[in-house]
């Protein structure tokens, strides 16, 4: 890859010879259209026109075809992996126009039966328009004084409806138990049936308490996704008023968004991912999590959602996989992102998720399988902690559970290793 382009690399399908349909994607996404064109001269098209680095025939994947697809009566529909550079003149190290070169125009192709985003390879200039992550996995440590061992946290239980003195009573309660983080679901922004400033001031009392008390202070991450102006000033709010951290749904405001509050912001910012499912689930369209994942750790984003082993939505094991590898490879010399484990998660995931993932620089949030433990959300705690513990020291479920009733009664509920929950 030369140092002045970007290398983006698609699965293609098409009834069309690929080489003549890695050509349309080429073209259209730089100099060329449906005609040629007078001004497209020789000299414009060696500067700026895309190139066809690479096609590499695939077995057929079985997968339908797009609607308005055109196809051959001659040939059958044929699939690739194809890589394109594009010269970094054509746009400049800016992730809007970025994403108009290689995932613009075309997803509306009719050559293409099929056409997903895989993975981009970008170049030094993009690290130095965008800083990236402020904190990562090493500072969100510091912050919690948790210098090892997973970080265990949640999600404000249920999602929407409670009002700010209930929800202090759920912050007491998981800060006594020891958790080391908590947020506010996706679905809770700014509702008047509690606004933000109160959640902020209800909240950042309690673990100012919960800190006096027992020496710790969890982590709150406060969604602040908004309009830009009041996500702004949602952030000022929190920082203000002491608070560690802010949550803000990555597609809902967008990259550019997300890059113009790291500018801004003074604290770590946590990812979420609500509405990737429409960028990623249909495996013959999209953007695969691995390139949507890279553009949100240049966009700021310290930690940053990658679904959980056994979840409750339509990802495999090895797809969830992928996606934790893919937060924790380097991007362009650094980029630490933490991955976030949530959906489904309980207690009896622990041992697999540790052998699979061979890190403990992972935050787990469980949802259900905190707040509806049989004895209630401390015991929750207890029994996360205990079932980590004995992942990372090789002890059995089963003997730990023997020593920790919380464990035992998790165990009970949720099973063990791959029963699912319903968060």
């Amino acid at each position: 890859m030369s140092a002045a382009e970007v290398v983006a690399t698609y699965l293609v399908e098409t009834y069309l010879p690929l080489e003549q349909a890695a050509e349309a994607i080429a073209g259209e996404q730089s100099t060329g259209t449906f005609t040629a064109v007078a001004r497209e001269t020789p000299e414009l098209r060696e500067r700026f026109a895309a190139r066809v680095l690479s096609v590499e025939e695939l077995p057929p994947t079985g997968n339908a075809d797009l609607p308005g697809t055109t196809r051959s009566r001659d040939a059958g529909k044929r699939s690739a992996r194809v890589r394109i550079a594009f010269g970094l003149d054509n746009f400049g190290p800016s992730l809007p126009n970025l994403l108009a070169a290689v995932a613009g125009n075309l997803f509306e192709l009719r050559q293409l039966a099929g056409i997903r985003l895989l993975d981009l390879d970008l170049p030094a200039p993009f690290a130095q328009r965008y800083p990236g992550p402020q904190y990562g996995v090493r500072g969100t440590r510091e912050l919690l004084d948790r210098p090892d061992g997973v970080l265990l946290g949640t999600i404000v239980k249920p999602s929407i409806g409670l009002p700010p003195e209930e929800l202090r009573l759920v912050v007491r309660e998981l800060a006594e138990a020891g958790i080391d983080f908590i947020k506010d679901d996706e679905l809770m922004g700014n509702p008047p049936h509690s606004p933000l400033a109160d959640r902020v001031a209800v909240v950042t009392e309690e673990l100012d308490k919960a800190a006096a008390r027992t020496g710790r202070r969890p982590m709150y991450a406060f969604n602040i996704t908004d309009d830009l102006d009041r996500m702004a000033a949602n952030h000022d709010l929190v920082h203000a008023a002491g608070g560690t951290c802010v949550m803000v749904c990555v597609n809902l405001v967008g990259f550019s968004a997300l890059a113009w509050l790291r500018e801004r912001c003074a604290l770590p910012i946590h990812g979420h991912r609500a509405m990737t499912g429409v960028y990623t689930r249909a495996p013959q369209l999209g953007i695969d999590y691995v390139a949507w994942s890279k553009l949100a750790r240049l966009a700021g984003a310290d930690h940053l959602h990658t679904n959980g082993l056994s979840n409750k939505f339509y990802e495999t094991d090895e797809e969830v996989l992928r996606s934790i590898t893919a937060v924790r490879t380097p991007l362009l010399g650094g980029y630490e992102t933490l991955p976030v484990l949530s959906s489904g998660q309980t207690p009896g995931l622990a041992p697999e998720t540790y052998r699979r993932t061979n890190t403990t620089d992972l935050l787990v949030l469980a949802g259900g399988g905190i707040h509806g433990h049989p004895s209630g959300p401390s015991a929750g705690v207890t029994a996360m902690r205990a079932a980590w513990s004995a992942a990372t020291s090789g002890t059995p479920l089963e003997a730990a559970a023997a020593q920790v009733p919380a464990l035992q009664e998790a165990l009970n509920k949720f099973g063990s290793p791959y029963t699912r929950v319903q968060e």
